[in-house]
């Protein structure tokens, strides 16, 4: 429950408590009376300490380490991402009983979970064993400020001013009340925060403020929780247990009782009258109940009082109806390492869904009921938001919502899906709000997920911030070094700024670290040839790069296909020696059968479009055709059918051998088996990333010129082989 708070069997065997709710703004601001509460109001996100190293001169001098601490600190930093070697640094920590050591290992550990309540109330409890009331106070500020919907947490600081502060001075009950004032705002909306108004409802009746307990009671009343039920009966006994002077406001019970008086009236003019018996002289009249609050009169009061907080009742009872199956399909409120299973998270995506179609309703659907959650494996909820008529719809408060992906961002703290759908709700009513999200998320639940990251520099971006998101792209980068999707964006980013030097120089620079690794080396060079080619005009450059990954791999056909295509692109008149000596250089390589006959016929076709020589041109025809009797078996084969039919449609390379026989273009009737749609589904798909080459002279325009395959004319230039 996370009101109360679960336990969870650590990888040690030891329960340990975990946390059961977070907020985003953290502590409520407070006036300068409650100087109890931080004023910082939000969890900070610097950049995480470098702890890996721990010497005993650091520790303070209380006699030097336990013998087993610098192996479990050293385990722990190694993996800083397994939750089980903290737990053993922490337990073993605290039998040793060496408080320095264990407050560094709490700092370390919470400073990468700072989610555990728990932990944080076994830090406050250190600082107190160690004779700092204050410094115990601090800690339970700062895992409030990690942590705001933790009712446990709340109710340990609490606890921890009552037994330290003089209750005897003025100012420490009106500091207290701060306090609780600050954890309401912060967490009395959570479904289980029972515990923390109860605790506030009996302090001030041992204040004596009778009156203040009433207005913590009304408060209460309005909040669907779990036992709301029971909110209400302490209601009535306390409103029976005292006069109602003493628990109402007086302009309430100023207001009640004039309208008990006027109902006595009524009721007494209704009555028939008896004589007034004479009276001695002197003698006055006996008080009446408009002089005094009769029995009666008392007893009216509250039936009004009562009268007045049904109707809340009822309504809040609602609430909680709507809620309930929701909350019962919520299994583990609180943090933890381990995932969830599918059923958890789809409960948790149905209860936001609800919560946000209730954000605009029609007066009329304010007690809509909520989903009912299937028990069945995969099944699924979907509500649609209520209400689409601006006049009709009435705002719902939306700290209501906020507070349950705030909840929700606790169990779900590891997935990225559920702090992108808080940040794209926020993101509407506040670019700031949104950016604190993702601060949370990326500087310490998700420090090591890219794609997170990458949504919150587009999100700077397009917010123009570009230094933001710069650094952003940059922080995941030195995290998680060597991804090539981070830096190809780190680079798009700087050609979107118009910075195509440093655009060039990170990806050179990606180029020259991948060196070891020829495929995604080849990879950067082909990215880092046509930004130069392309945006940088300078085909030189571009050459030079692919040419240079053809050292380093030579048989990687993707760079051969590139290079050809560089070449293609040049002057027809100055290209023509270029283009040959990079299909040579390509049939000379390891490649396979389809690439090798693509960059001949990609060559071929140069040369019948641009050279000046027909007898180059018929060279280079038989060339080609040689390597496609040689690679692929002779026309007449697969004409007679020893070739599978199917494999004719797969290349534009077999239509080209599969028609270079039958038809000439004087008779284009002839019908030529070729593809209507661009090749897939062979290796030259591969291709047509980065060439494209595979459908470019297959459109169906070509049609309307009587070509039924663009190779089709070569028949009149090529005597048959």
């Amino acid at each position: 429950m996370a009101a109360v708070g679960c336990e969870e069997m650590s990888a040690n065997g030891e329960q340990e408590e975990f946390p059961a709710m977070e907020i985003s703004e953290a502590l409520p601001e407070t006036s300068e009376n409650n100087g109890s509460a931080s004023t910082a109001r939000e969890p900070t996100v610097d950049p995480e300490p470098d702890t890996s190293t721990v010497t005993s001169a650091e520790l303070g001098e209380e006699g030097g380490l336990p013998a087993d601490f610098e192996r479990l600190w050293k385990a722990a930093h190694d993996n800083p991402q397994d939750f089980t070697c903290w737990t053993d640094l922490l337990q073993y920590c605290e039998q040793e009983n060496h408080i320095d050591a264990s407050r560094s290992s709490l700092e370390a550990f919470l400073a990468r979970y700072p989610l555990c309540y728990g932990y944080w109330k076994k830090f406050a409890d250190l600082e107190r064993r160690a004779g700092s009331n204050a410094s115990a106070g601090e800690v339970c500020i700062r895992g409030l400020q990690a942590i705001p919907l933790s009712i446990d947490l709340w109710i340990h600081y609490i606890n921890l001013l009552l037994g330290t502060l003089d209750m005897n001075l003025p100012e420490s009950p009106q500091q207290i009340r701060g306090v609780f004032e600050d954890a309401v705002t912060a967490a009395g909306l959570d479904f289980h925060s029972d515990r923390l108004w109860d605790l506030y409802v009996e302090w001030e009746k041992e204040q004596g403020n009778m009156r203040n307990a009433t207005a913590v009671l009304d408060r209460v009343l309005k909040v669907p929780t779990q036992l709301y039920n029971t909110h209400y009966d302490k209601f009535k006994e306390h409103l029976n247990s005292h006069e109602p002077k003493e628990v109402l406001f007086p302009e309430e019970y100023e207001d009640l009782r004039a309208l008990c008086h006027q109902n006595q009236k009524a009721e007494r003019a209704e009555q028939p009258q008896e004589e007034e018996k004479e009276r001695p002289p002197g003698e006055e009249a006996p008080a009446t109940p408009e002089d005094s609050d009769s029995e009666e009169l008392i007893q009216k009061i509250r039936e009004q009082v009562l009268i007045r907080r049904d109707k809340v009742y009822q309504d809040n009872e609602a609430e909680v109806r709507n809620r309930w199956n929701l909350e019962d399909a919520i299994k583990r409120p609180y943090f933890h390492v381990k995932p969830l299973d599918r059923l958890q998270l789809q409960a948790w995506h149905s209860y936001l869904d609800w919560e946000l179609s209730q954000l605009y309703k029609e007066p009329s659907d304010s007690t809509t009921e909520a989903p009912q959650q299937e028990a069945s494996e995969g099944s699924e909820v979907t509500v649609q938001p209520q209400g689409s008529s601006e006049t009709a719809v009435v705002p719902h408060d939306d700290h209501r919502v906020r507070i349950l992906f705030e909840r929700c961002l606790i169990a779900c703290a590891l997935y990225e899906e559920f702090w992108i759908k808080y940040i794209q709700y926020l993101e509407v009513q506040s670019v700031d709000k949104a950016r604190a999200v993702y601060q949370r998320a990326c500087a310490v639940h998700l420090a090591h997920r890219p794609n997170i990251h990458m949504q919150w520099a587009t999100f700077e971006e397009k917010h123009g911030d570009l230094a933001e998101a710069r650094r952003v792209l940059e922080t995941i980068d030195r995290n998680l070094p060597g991804l090539a999707v981070v830096c190809l964006r780190r680079a798009a980013l700087e050609r979107r700024a118009g910075q195509l030097d440093q655009c060039e120089a990170l990806l050179r620079e990606a180029l020259q670290r991948s060196k070891d690794k020829p495929t995604l080396h080849a990879f950067y060079a082909i990215k880092l040839a046509r930004l130069l080619l392309k945006l940088g005009r300078n085909p030189s450059s571009a050459r030079h790069v692919l040419q240079d990954a053809l050292e380093i791999s030579p048989d990687n056909d993707k760079l051969h296909l590139n290079l050809l295509e560089l070449e293609l692109s040049g002057d027809p008149r100055a290209s023509a020696q270029c283009v040959q000596q990079c299909v040579t250089k390509a049939l000379a390589a390891s490649l396979s059968p389809n690439t090798k006959i693509l960059l001949s016929q990609r060559g071929l076709q140069f040369a019948e479009d641009y050279s000046n020589s027909i007898k180059s041109v018929m060279l280079i025809y038989e060339d080609h055709q040689k390597l496609v009797d040689e690679l692929r078996g002779t026309k007449r084969e697969a004409e007679n059918g020893n070739e599978d039919p199917e494999k004719l449609g797969k290349t534009e390379v077999d239509v080209a051998a599969a028609t270079s026989e039958q038809t000439t273009v004087a008779a284009p009737q002839v019908p030529v088996a070729m593809p209507t749609q661009p090749v897939t589904g062979t290796d030259m798909s591969a291709q047509a990333g980065y060439g494209a080459y595979s459908s470019w002279y297959q459109q169906p325009q070509y049609g309307s010129y009587s070509y039924q395959n663009t190779w089709n004319y070569n028949q009149g230039y090529y005597p048959p082989s």
